[in-house]
């Protein structure tokens, strides 16, 4: 079996950012990746920021899998970005509910789910797509229950898709419970693990609050005994983060999916102690 490697950025938003963006991708691409995936947010601006650091990745010879979500969009809407994608040769996509964009009510628009996004897509343009979903080992935070989860989980798979990438996490068990529970309803596609480095304390907690990701207690006191010692959180980070890599490796997973937050460093020193 052959793994899948990739990693994830954000589209900047300063040309500082675009810049700093240029030296990580560069550094991160002689790793040889099968994709860059590229974050999307709500509203114009986010959406053409997208499609430009989408584009650059491709010009610089790189497979780019740009987000797509589809709360708030209507079919029209939608129709028109996979044309964008189609008619610039992008053939990857990561297909996501996404969050409802604030002050926007009740207004979910045409998409209620991303298994209604993945069947249009399919049926709009066929075998074009490689289509990634998300998927919650953790169970996603709106989630009704675990059992609501699983099956939000194998509807998005059964709609077309072609692989998932996992919120990250940092219990190796929960996503081999979930990877276990998914194949039990005949879910055959890869589960790829999200794998977040950890280099900041307060950053990691509040985006792990946010999204319902869990910090296990013994990294959270760990990590809070360091205080400001940015020095001693990175050595830690990278012994637990490896650790975890490596385990899942061992076990079967069928790759890594690094949330880079724009920084090549922890990636790439994970990575290597790897030995990928």
């Amino acid at each position: 079996m052959s793994r899948t490697f990739s990693f994830e950025f954000f589209p900047p938003k300063t040309p500082e950012g675009q810049e700093k963006l240029r030296i990580t991708r560069d550094v991160l691409a002689q790793l040889k990746p099968k994709f860059f995936s590229v974050t999307f947010g709500a509203g114009g601006s986010t959406r053409d920021r997208t499609l430009e650091t989408v584009l650059e990745i491709q010009q610089s010879g790189f497979d780019a899998a740009p987000h797509l979500s589809c709360v708030g969009s209507s079919p029209d809407n939608i129709r028109a970005i996979l044309q964008q994608y189609k008619d610039n040769g992008i053939h990857h996509l990561v297909a996501l509910r996404g969050d409802l964009p604030s002050g926007m009510g009740s207004e979910i628009g045409s998409f209620r789910y991303a298994n209604e996004l993945v069947e249009f897509i399919r049926k709009e343009t066929g075998d074009w797509f490689n289509i990634e979903i998300a998927a919650y080992p953790e169970y996603h935070p709106q989630a009704k229950s675990p059992a609501d989860d699983l099956d939000n989980f194998v509807r998005k798979a059964k709609a077309g898709a072609n692989s998932a990438i996992t919120q990250y996490f940092y219990n190796a068990d929960a996503y081999f419970r979930f990877v276990a529970a998914a194949q039990a309803r005949g879910v055959t596609i890869p589960i790829v693990p999200g794998i977040m480095p950890i280099t900041n304390t307060t950053q990691l907690l509040r985006f792990s609050d946010a999204c319902g990701a869990e910090v296990p207690r013994w990294i959270r006191l760990k990590l809070a005994s360091f205080g400001d010692d940015m020095a001693s959180i990175r050595a830690f980070g990278l012994d637990v983060v490896t650790g975890l890599c490596q385990h899942l490796l061992e076990q079967g997973a069928p790759g890594l999916h690094f949330y880079t937050l724009n920084q090549a460093v922890a990636t790439r020193t994970i990575w290597e102690r790897l030995g990928l």
